[in-house]
């Protein structure tokens, strides 16, 4: 990064904003311009200084976060970072995200304490990505969904396996829902996510698609017509029972994965037991979680589809995967469902 972003902080504790403050400005390249207390507050904040990122509390007195951002985002879009407190408030940051907010990170604690400098690794890395997110992408308009796929399906392949993170919630929302009801194959997605919102987040996108979407159980049948999100906090992976059938395994380890669910780990286990029959998709988010799956997956004869960088939120995993030379298609997120049926 070679510019100083600028950041306005939003959160009704002003203990919040001056632990916020202090975070956000150990990084050379962030600069705290403002604050505001309230949703109210942050719209004037932000028009009168123009912030490249907004960090953004959701539940506060008067207009809350929810309703601060769908007003920003109507008046013009600017990258929102959710800071919140735990999983309770699931719906809440679910709500925000639809309504195009970036990413988020979960607060250790509603208190006021020292435990807040705990995100603070977290909260830099996810503003300064916020930072590069482009502006157009950030309306939920950009990524509505059309109408279900109709197509006749050749059965290349016996799962899609997906790693998103970064811009996954909005992203996914203009890929599953277009899949058909008479899709012949499982669906894995691993999206980056805490502890408490994976569960909320499937049945929203169960709720808008033809496919059944769930939150992976352990032993689940992996069959066609259902989509799997992997439960925040545990890997998701594949192995065959005694009489052939694939099932979901869930497990905490590896231990040593930057994320868990982890990308890599779902694309290793299904090119292990799917073979040359698995279709990889990395999708918009940070770092380069997918990179070493999709090596696993090419390596077994697979096939690699990456989201474009014209579309990405945020273009780190799809671009790692098209640098080490995994990628056969980069696809405009708007095609991709369209190049997911084609390839199937």
């Amino acid at each position: 990064m070679d510019r100083v972003v600028r950041v306005v902080v939003v959160d009704d504790s002003a203990y919040v904003r001056k632990v916020m403050k202090e975070m956000l400005s150990r990084s050379p390249f962030l600069e705290v311009v403002g604050t505001a207390r309230d949703g109210a507050d942050a719209i004037d904040a932000v028009e009168r200084l123009k912030p490249d990122v907004v960090t953004c509390d959701l539940i506060m007195p008067g207009t809350d976060g929810v309703e601060f951002i769908q007003q920003q985002m109507a008046r013009q879009p600017v990258p929102i970072v959710i800071v919140s407190i735990a999983a309770e408030a699931s719906e809440r940051v679910l709500t925000g995200l639809d309504a195009g907010a970036v990413d988020f990170v979960q607060k250790p604690t509603a208190l006021a304490t020292d435990r807040m400098l705990d995100i603070a690794d977290d909260l830099v890395a996810k503003v300064k990505a916020a930072a590069a997110a482009p502006v157009v992408r950030l309306r939920p308009a950009a990524v509505a969904a059309a109408a279900p796929l109709r197509r006749t399906f050749a059965n290349r392949y016996d799962v899609v396996v997906i790693g998103v993170s970064t811009g996954g919630p909005q992203g996914l929302k203009a890929v599953i829902p277009r899949l058909p009801p008479d899709f012949p194959v499982p669906v894995a997605i691993v999206l980056h996510m805490p502890v408490g919102y994976t569960e909320a987040y499937a049945r929203r996108l169960d709720e808008a698609s033809a496919l059944t979407v769930v939150e992976a159980g352990e032993g689940d049948e992996v069959r066609p017509g259902v989509v799997f999100v992997a439960p925040a906090g545990r890997h998701l992976t594949f192995r065959r029972d005694a009489a052939g059938v694939v099932r979901t395994w869930l497990d905490v380890s590896p231990l040593d994965t930057p994320h868990k669910p982890s990308v890599d780990a779902l694309f290793q286990s299904a090119a292990e037991v799917y073979g040359e029959r698995v279709l990889g998709v990395v999708m918009t988010g940070m770092g380069d979680d997918g990179r070493a799956g999709a090596a696993w997956i090419k390596a077994r004869n697979g096939s690699v589809l990456t989201e474009s960088e014209e579309s990405c939120v945020v273009y780190g995993m799809p671009r790692s995967v098209v640098e080490a030379g995994l990628s056969d298609e980069s696809v405009p997120l708007e095609r991709l469902a369209e190049a997911i049926a084609e390839r199937i």
